[in-house]
């Protein structure tokens, strides 16, 4: 499948007149380049661009360089991390800046294999941070960048192998020496102009190139965004002392640090039998939506697993999940 020789061109020529200004944007011979293009894909990785801004600029504030994050103590990140979700991408943040600063002498690999090595970093990741940092000729295969090369060429993104479509068009989509720009480019056009939903085909500067514009099927979009929508049944362990049962284990995928005991909601009548039902509220985490209904008893006694939190210690991280959930639970006292 051939992509149009001026692709690239065009991309580029819209981004230097669009573009938004992100922190992370840096000049490309930025002594903080490295840092910030790190911090900053792992805080996107799964998250909205509104929603890193205020939690980038504040952990910068905070930590200023790499070397400095290597050295930074893991609540401290976790602290900075409050609110952002997925709490693993910043253990790896502080795990691979220590490997980088300590045995790499602050300098990220140049050769895809080594830095998907580093914690947290695959395909995705490592490609666009070679590319950004490096102007390697290489693209971060997003859901905007998938967007944009399905619609290019009208076929569902589950039709195409958009490694072999780079590829085969390596020449024409990195025919200048802006790679580093291109690869940012092209996920900032996905974003802005080729939206999942109500993209602006009027005023693309493809468009008389773009197979699915052609068809006239624009208003008949195929990927759009579902939301997940999943229920949980969360039960509270509760004691005299203001105090809850808390727990790692839990089988709530996108949350691993300190939580709630979690089931599932398909459960026979047994399972909530000497529990008490609270209340039911929604929560939204990413494209989730989430339907909980809130359970608990006092007792003296708890499973194994957990262990006895007050609901006022601020000085134990607890993820604001969590804390939406003691908000509940403090009204029984």
């Amino acid at each position: 499948m051939h992509i149009n020789k001026n692709l690239s061109k065009k991309i580029i020529c819209w981004y230097d007149n669009n573009k938004r200004t992100l922190p992370w944007r840096v000049k490309f011979n930025s002594p903080k380049k490295l840092y910030y293009r790190l911090l900053s894909e792992f805080m996107l990785q799964q998250t909205q661009v509104k929603t890193v801004l205020p939690y980038f600029k504040r952990f910068t504030k905070e930590i200023e360089t790499l070397t400095r994050l290597s050295t930074t103590n893991k609540r401290k990140i976790f602290k900075l991390w409050e609110g952002l979700g997925y709490y693993r991408r910043a253990t790896n943040l502080l795990k691979t800046a220590k490997i980088i600063t300590k045995e790499n002498n602050s300098i990220l690999p140049k050769n895809l294999n080594e830095i998907k090595k580093l914690p947290g970093i695959g395909d995705y990741t490592g490609n666009i941070l070679l590319a950004l940092v490096y102007n390697q000729p290489r693209l971060g295969i997003d859901g905007n960048v998938k967007r944009v090369f399905s619609r290019i060429l009208n076929k569902h993104e589950n039709k195409l192998n958009f490694e072999k479509i780079i590829e085969k068009n390596k020449k024409k989509l990195f025919n200048s020496k802006r790679n580093s720009d291109f690869a940012e480019a092209l996920m900032e056009f996905g974003a802005l102009i080729c939206k999942p939903r109500d993209p602006h085909c009027k005023i693309c500067p493809i468009k008389k190139t773009c197979k699915f514009y052609g068809s006239g099927n624009t208003k008949k979009l195929t990927d759009r965004i579902r939301a997940n929508k999943l229920s949980y049944n969360i039960f509270c362990y509760l004691n005299k002392k203001k105090q809850i049962g808390l727990t790692k284990n839990n089988n709530l995928g996108f949350l691993k640090e300190y939580n709630l005991p979690i089931v599932r909601k398909k459960l026979g009548k047994k399972s909530f039998k000497n529990w008490n039902f609270l209340c039911n509220y929604k929560n939204s985490i990413s494209n989730k939506k989430l339907d909980i209904n809130l359970y608990y008893k006092f007792a003296n006694r708890i499973p194994k697993d957990l262990n006895w939190h007050s609901l006022y210690n601020k000085r134990v991280f607890v993820p604001t999940f969590t804390k939406k959930i003691f908000r509940q639970v403090e009204n029984l006292y």
